[in-house]
């Protein structure tokens, strides 16, 4: 049985890249696709957001020489790439699928509005959210949240490199231990970067819990949704 019936899926970028040092692998983006299906099969309506650190981060472009307004415009033209690579692996399996751009680019996907979305999902569709928010200054952490709440998703699942929050950095700090769960506000005391803080603000704001946890090991999408404790939940 499915934990939840509405998700918004949130995915790194630079785990695209898998075992290369730049742009999409296709056996990790193979990899999601068949995850996505999995849980797809057993009726989970699902929105999905990808970021674009593998081919174009605009903070960084930022710090060198880029203008930040273009340079995030560059990163939201990544997450297009991103999103339309996984639109065709989960098309390539039988996955019906939908590209929504938060800026107009018809035909390369339909421009988003929140009712299109949920009215897609509800017809058995997995939504692509792409283009960020829209506009500069804004992650896709928020652009995650912001579609969250929109659709009206049960929970934002972060699917990460790591397994769930810990009290430090664990690929730094050895010592470092894993949260269960953990509350917002104990997000926010003890500096923890679960998403960036207006994110992270959004949805406490209107009660999205996050729960994060390794979408790189095959098959933990399908044991989240089926409510294994594998990852970290940040609730308030």
């Amino acid at each position: 049985m499915a934990r939840f019936k509405r998700i918004l899926l949130k995915l790194s970028g630079e785990s695209l890249m898998g075992k290369q040092g730049f742009g999409i692998d296709p056996e990790r983006l193979a990899d999601y696709a068949r995850q996505i299906q999995e849980i797809h099969g057993i009726g989970v309506e699902i929105g999905i957001v990808i970021g674009g650190g593998n081919i174009f981060r605009g903070v960084s472009g930022s710090q060198k020489g880029f203008d930040r307004v273009k340079g995030d415009q560059m990163g939201m033209c990544a997450t297009v790439i991103n999103s339309l690579a996984l639109s065709s692996a989960l098309g390539a399996i039988g996955v019906k699928n939908k590209v929504m751009t938060a800026i107009r680019m018809e035909p390369i996907g339909e421009f988003y509005t929140k009712w299109k979305a949920i009215e897609a999902m509800e017809n058995g569709y997995v939504c692509i959210f792409s283009a960020g928010t829209g506009s500069p200054y804004f992650t896709t952490d928020t652009g995650s949240s912001l579609r969250g709440i929109e659709i009206e998703a049960d929970v934002m699942l972060k699917g990460t490199r790591v397994d769930g929050v810990y009290t430090a950095d664990p690929e730094k700090d050895s010592t470092a231990t894993k949260f269960n769960e953990i509350t917002f506000d104990e997000v926010y005391r003890r500096s923890l970067k679960v998403m960036d803080l207006t994110a992270t603000a959004m949805c406490k704001e209107n009660n999205l819990p996050i729960y994060v946890f390794n979408m790189d090991v095959v098959g933990n999408l399908r044991r989240v949704i089926e409510g294994e404790e594998i990852g970290t939940l940040v609730h308030n």
